[in-house]
């Protein structure tokens, strides 16, 4: 019995490789050009035992990165797009509730725009008042105070501020307008998928 196994792990291990001239080889190695085109281990009885592939260029190599990121990309999407009907379910029973917190939100961004804007106007009169002021000096013929041309600088830094401000808030009401309108869109196909379940479950449909 021994003799038998010491056989079978003796047993020859060969090599079978595709030289320059496209023939299929038979050895026991595999010479160094050729093992980067990949090779087969096989034994005597000629099973393959192990293949080892062929080294892939900077083409296959990138190609297969891009495909590996598409990968991850479409499973985190698809998570991301599975948590988000969950949250959706939880957080809400109703059409109705969504488009009551849309209004929430929107009322509170309504609400700063309509400050901002007012500060906006307020900034704006202090801002005419000492450009008039600074122009009455300069019609007397005297230069106007460095105090007064610092602080009417700060008041345009100001303004230009404020306006800013407006605009990203204008444009946070339409990201938030958007993003309740896709979730409503969202729970209305969620409804209609758990009410197909549930007719399903009951054998209404097959």
């Amino acid at each position: 019995m021994l003799g038998v196994s010491g056989a079978h792990a003796a047993e020859k291990r060969l090599y079978r490789y595709t030289n320059l001239e496209g023939n299929v080889v038979i050895d026991d190695r595999v010479p160094s050009e050729f093992v980067g085109n990949g090779y087969e281990v096989i034994n005597s009885k000629g099973v393959v035992l192990d293949v080892v592939p062929r080294n892939m260029t900077a083409e296959e190599r990138a190609a297969r990165e891009q495909r590996s990121r598409a990968e991850v990309e479409a499973a985190e999407a698809r998570k991301r797009s599975l948590e988000r009907d969950e949250n959706l379910l939880l957080r809400y029973s109703t059409i109705e509730d969504i488009e009551a917190a849309k209004e929430r939100a929107l009322s509170q961004l309504r609400i700063r725009i309509s400050i901002l804007k007012s500060n906006r106007g307020s900034l704006k009169q202090k801002m005419e008042v000492m450009q008039a002021q600074a122009a009455d000096v300069e019609r007397q013929g005297r230069k106007v105070d460095d105090k007064q041309l610092e602080a009417m600088a700060d008041m345009r830094e100001e303004l230009l501020n404020t306006e800013q401000s407006i605009e990203l808030r204008h444009a946070e009401l339409e990201k938030v307008t958007a993003a309740f309108d896709d979730d409503i869109a969202r729970f209305k196909e969620l409804l209609t998928l758990v009410e197909l379940r549930r007719r399903k479950e009951r054998g209404d449909i097959q």
